[in-house]
């Protein structure tokens, strides 16, 4: 067993067998440091080539490098002694390679092997190339920085070119392609694309694209609707089922009763199941796309916000109760909290930002975890930056100890704006610091000390975003327009079929998804065919689509604007079975149009419906066209259609009755 803490403030790791030293054949490397309170135990194999266990104190920096390798039983590259104190050269401390047993993607079980394998059977493979014979990354996708960073070490092991392009639509990384847009003046994508792109886009540049015009302009979200996946397009987290969570903010995690009950009075209208959160919110799970304007309609008058856990943004900033009632206490960490989350609500960047105050060192709020995070002191606050949980845990660095509010705000300021300006898409705080050149000690230099002479206009840059502020839920539910886009299907009823739901602890959430996917090719003999007029070719959103209510069964149609063509395919994924295409990204893979499904990304070609990403995959196409304003499919009466479904193993999950 293995575990990582903080215990009263103290990092304290134990991972393989602690008490390995009792054992005879073994031996030990011990360091202590009596005045900083840090020690160390590495119980390795009497020859040094195998850890057999470890306990770290006070600092555990090397608990993810070492515990690979205490749970694979392989060798060790390095002598134990240079796991502590590095290289006998004095070449600075050492970076333990990957084991090949480690296990890079949880979801389907890939490991480091796996991976290496994979690319020497193909040199020459891309990363979606190695995503698709391996399966690394289509689960969650929280794997994908590891497995990213693996592929271009191995790549760059073997002499191959390392692009960090964003995607094969763009030959320029997101620090690149931000400054071609901050420079440019460039505000929507068409104009990126032409000035500095090929093709349509994907799912991976859109997204990216649309984050860089929130933080170079103060358009709300919205007016980059098509260029965002379905969390940014309705302003909701997708859930199973392809329902919604909505999530109020709560600045610091203070809220008034009237608001609680609120919460309380939404929730029981609209049978949502609610908790608490760990960024000190409530969440209510449960909505149909068409329920949110309304439920948000009632949040924002009773005094809500955005609460933004849809977005690559600010999400929380967690505070303990601090001075205002804590014996403990020095600082007002509330007060500060809210004050910090006010500010930075709203704000845009390439992951998401997590944060705290901790009114003294007893750390309740767990500031050094976050993106960043303050601490009280006597003298004023320690602000900490570039630390997460999550997958791989890091310790937040200390940036300036006993500096007032106003300065770490200033600080705050200028850090989150560089940050924003140079990582990579999707890097976290953490991830970026570890790879920038220099370390916290060229952040510091250009945060405080403004080696780069940048400070000015960061500072510039992010009082624009502030002070361009609005809350997108409150600008969606007061313009009609925006707030007709959230629908399931087209026509006067908005609403998608009912959900099968489970009650448990007196709430309800959704069944569970099938344990395999739909695998079986999709098979429609050639059957009558008629022209039936399905929509208006002004209710399909350009670049996206809708799903289409056809008898018993849905079908996704797509108005692909941009290349002049329309598509129509079934609406169900196969991969867990769910009524959601309709609601995926349009782009292009080589020129062939494809969709990406929202859940997972699994994508495919819109013309033949085959799996992109996934072989086993694909789904149902049919032809559609434009006459006199209406958008015609070329389809087999309804009975025959919701047949054939059936027997390409969709089944209910596909083909709900009619209601």
């Amino acid at each position: 067993m293995s575990t990582k803490l903080k215990l009263l403030g103290v990092e304290v790791g134990s991972l393989g067998n602690p008490f390995a030293d009792d054992a005879p054949g073994t031996a030990s490397v011990v360091y202590q440091d009596l005045v900083a309170g840090v020690y160390k135990k590495l119980i390795v194999s009497q020859d040094g080539k195998k850890l057999l266990g470890a306990i770290l104190v006070g600092d555990a920096t090397e608990y993810g490098t070492l515990l690979p390798y205490a749970k694979s039983g392989d060798e060790l590259p390095i002598a134990p002694d240079e796991l502590l104190f590095g290289s006998r050269s004095g070449g600075g401390a050492m970076v333990l390679p990957m084991p090949d047993t480690a296990q890079v993607c949880s979801c389907n079980n890939v490991t480091k092997l796996d991976i290496v394998q994979a690319i020497d059977a193909s040199p020459s493979c891309d990363l979606d190339g190695l995503k698709k014979c391996t399966k690394a990354g289509t689960g969650c996708g929280g794997c994908m920085p590891i497995v990213t960073d693996l592929f271009q070490a191995e790549m760059a092991a073997r002499g191959q070119a390392v692009k960090k392009s964003i995607c094969e639509h763009f030959d320029y990384s997101r620090q690149e392609l931000f400054d071609l847009v901050r420079v440019g003046g460039v505000t929507n994508f068409p104009d990126l694309i032409k000035k500095h792109g090929t093709g349509y886009g994907c799912e991976i540049c859109k997204p990216v694209a649309a984050s860089i015009f929130a933080t170079t302009g103060t358009d709300p979200i919205m007016e980059h609707q098509m260029l965002q996946d379905t969390n940014d397009r309705f302003l909701a987290n997708i859930q199973r089922k392809g329902l919604y969570s909505v999530v109020p903010r709560i600045p610091g995690g203070e809220i008034t009763p009237d608001k609680l009950i609120v919460i309380g009075q939404v929730a029981k209208k609209y049978n949502l199941y609610t908790k608490v959160t760990g960024g000190q919110r409530i969440d209510l799970f449960g909505a149909r796309v068409d329920q949110l304007p309304d439920i948000w309609e009632e949040l924002i008058a009773a005094g809500f916000e955005s609460g933004h856990a849809y977005a690559k943004s600010l999400r929380t900033v967690k505070s303990c109760v601090g001075s205002t009632w804590c014996r403990y206490g020095v600082g007002d960490s509330v007060g500060f909290a809210i004050r910090v989350e006010n500010r930075y609500k709203g704000l845009r960047s390439p992951h998401k930002l997590k944060s705290a105050v901790s009114g003294c060192t007893r750390e309740c709020a767990e500031a050094q975890s976050k993106d960043f995070g303050l601490i009280a002191t006597e003298k004023g606050y320690n602000l900490y930056i570039c630390g997460n949980g999550g997958m791989k845990p890091r310790h937040a660095d200390l940036l300036a100890a006993d500096i007032d509010e106003d300065t770490a705000i200033k600080y705050i300021d200028r850090f989150l704006m560089y940050y924003i300006r140079t990582a990579d898409k999707l890097q976290r705080t953490s991830v970026w610091l570890d790879k920038i050149q220099g370390g916290i000690e060229h952040v510091r230099k250009v945060i405080i000390n403004d080696s780069l002479g940048l400070c000015a206009q960061l500072e510039a840059d992010i009082q624009k975003l502030i002070d361009g502020y609005v809350c997108e839920w409150k600008d969606a539910i007061e313009n009609p327009e925006k707030r007709d886009k959230f629908r399931h299907f087209i026509g006067p009823d908005k609403s998608s079929r009912p959900v099968e739901m489970i009650e448990v602890r007196g709430q309800s959430y959704p069944g569970p998804w099938p344990i395999e996917p739909v695998t079986t090719k999709v098979h429609l003999p050639v059957l009558t065919r008629s022209w039936i007029k399905l929509a208006k070719v002004e209710d399909i959103p350009e670049e996206g689509g809708n799903a289409i209510s056809y008898g018993g069964s849905q079908l996704a149609l797509f108005n692909f604007k941009s290349k002049g063509t329309w598509f129509l395919t079934q609406n169900m994924c196969p991969h867990k079975r769910e009524m959601v295409i309709s609601r995926g990204l349009l782009g292009d893979k080589s020129g062939t149009p494809k969709v990406a499904c929202p859940f997972h990304k699994k994508t495919f070609n819109l013309e033949t419906g085959a799996g992109i990403s996934d072989d086993e995959l694909s789904i149902a196409t049919f032809a559609a066209k434009v006459e006199a304003g209406w958008v015609y499919g070329e389809l087999p009466s309804q009975a025959e259609l919701e047949t054939m479904l059936k027997k390409n193993g969709c089944v209910e999950d596909c083909a709900v009755a009619a209601e």
